[in-house]
């Protein structure tokens, strides 16, 4: 079900709708292998492609073409590789990690090849998807039993944070939209600072870098964990003006934005207007949860020396959200930051229900958020393990990340958030949408 709202004032509109379900690998704790002796020729042996395969898919990422990669097909030797029974591809932001990253993916490419670790700094997601996948598919259907059987079984190894991985989910979402071979599953080496999709699926809140064998069981655990789903989100955002904002990778420009015409947005829409669109899977959040995030992700980008891993990157986040208003907000402030009340509307469709309906915004709440996980904030649960008595009486369900819902919360402000991240208190309940 559609969830939108619309800000009265400044004729902003956002629609949220469940578009497709991503797999990805649970990896039911590493410590669970701290036993186990992974010999790293056997791991090598079952993720390593042809080498005229690597070789062809890079040639098609690097010249944008996928008949780029024919000379490989042709030339292929008769004492080359055999088909992997796992093969993998891993995409790593050598940035995130602090100083580790850049010694991981010299660590990853050593175990399985440098042509299939990508640099997200040097080889985008998109690129992967439209080329190297492609270029697979393609010989597939001309026969090549190997690239068949690599694509069928291929999996995505992704190593980063939160935003990293939705980019990456994003784009392999493409396959869905256009009926493609089979989304690969996703498995994380959390690198980020919250790392919540990585909790969600057991890949912990953090990589044990002082782990010498974690690369290696990593590796292992991606290739045989077992697959489960994630619901992925499509948002659509419309936003008065001529200038285009700095955006994150999940959204993207649109020539048009395709709202529901039985919509009706308060206020006259303006002439001109910005329109986006993209995919979430973690959270969407409104108000000043997001300018302290979207503030963050500035400064974090003018000033990389900063981000020197999750700790320091906490700290300075923490430290950054005092100076926003979030935990106090002067009275000469514009009343409006003071809750989201007064510029905020919501609108849900409930199940098999054509119409819309208006749904209060709580006073005092100045950040709405729209839960598609358990984890929020670094592993934080807002929504709460609420009792089936409070769930029948509101109407709602047990919350997974598979169900089709989003859970809709409030937070009044950093104190209130503050005490709801320690579970003394509950976020407040808004709504739970399909």
């Amino acid at each position: 079900m559609d969830s939108p709202t619309s800000a009265a004032d400044s004729s902003t509109a956002r629609i949220v709708a469940r578009t497709s379900m991503m797999d990805s690998i649970r990896a039911c704790g590493l410590s669970g292998l701290a036993g186990v002796r992974i010999d790293k020729e056997e791991l090598r042996r079952r993720l390593l492609m042809p080498h005229y395969l690597r070789l062809a898919m890079l040639d098609s990422i690097r010249k944008k073409d996928v008949d780029a990669a024919d000379q490989h097909f042709r030339l292929r030797g008769s004492d080359d590789a055999p088909c992997p029974e796992s093969p993998i591809v891993v995409f790593i932001n050598s940035r995130s990690g602090g100083r580790h990253g850049p010694v991981l993916k010299e660590r990853l490419q050593q175990l399985i090849s440098e042509e299939q670790v990508f640099d997200l700094q040097d080889v985008k997601p998109h690129e992967f998807v439209r080329y190297g996948l492609a270029c697979l598919e393609k010989w597939a259907n001309n026969g090549d039993l190997c690239a068949k059987e690599t694509r069928q079984k291929i999996r995505v190894v992704v190593a980063g944070g939160d935003g990293t991985i939705g980019w990456v989910l994003g784009c392999l979402g493409e396959l869905h939209q256009k009926d493609r071979e089979s989304v690969p599953p996703v498995a994380i080496i959390p690198l980020g600072t919250g790392n919540d999709l990585s909790r969600s699926f057991g890949w912990g809140g953090s990589f044990p870098f002082a782990w010498k064998s974690a690369i290696k069981r990593t590796l292992h655990r991606a290739t045989t964990g077992p697959i489960c789903r994630l619901d992925g989100w499509h948002v659509v955002l419309q936003m008065p003006g001529t200038e285009l904002v700095d955006r994150p990778h999940s959204l993207k420009v649109t020539e048009e934005c395709n709202l529901d015409q039985t919509l009706k947005i308060e206020g006259d829409v303006p002439d001109k207007v910005n329109c986006y669109e993209g995919v979430f899977y973690n959270y969407f959040s409104i108000g000043m949860d997001a300018q302290v995030a979207y503030g963050f992700h500035h400064l974090r980008n003018e000033k990389p020396y900063l981000a020197q891993g999750p700790i320091t990157n906490k700290i300075i986040y923490s430290g950054y959200s005092c100076t926003q208003g979030w935990f106090l907000t002067p009275c000469i402030s514009d009343p409006s930051l003071r809750e989201l009340k007064n510029i905020l509307r919501i609108y849900i469709k409930r199940v098999n229900c054509s119409e819309w309906e208006q749904i209060p915004v709580p006073k005092s709440v100045r950040a709405i958020v729209a839960l598609n996980l358990h984890n929020y904030g670094s592993g934080r649960n807002p929504w709460g393990n609420l009792k089936p008595d409070y769930l029948e009486k509101r109407g709602f369900v047990e919350a997974h990340s598979d169900d089709g819902l989003l859970e809709i919360f409030g937070l009044k402000h950093g104190w209130h958030a503050s005490f709801v991240m320690v579970e003394l208190i509950s976020a407040k309940h808004i709504a739970q949408v399909v």
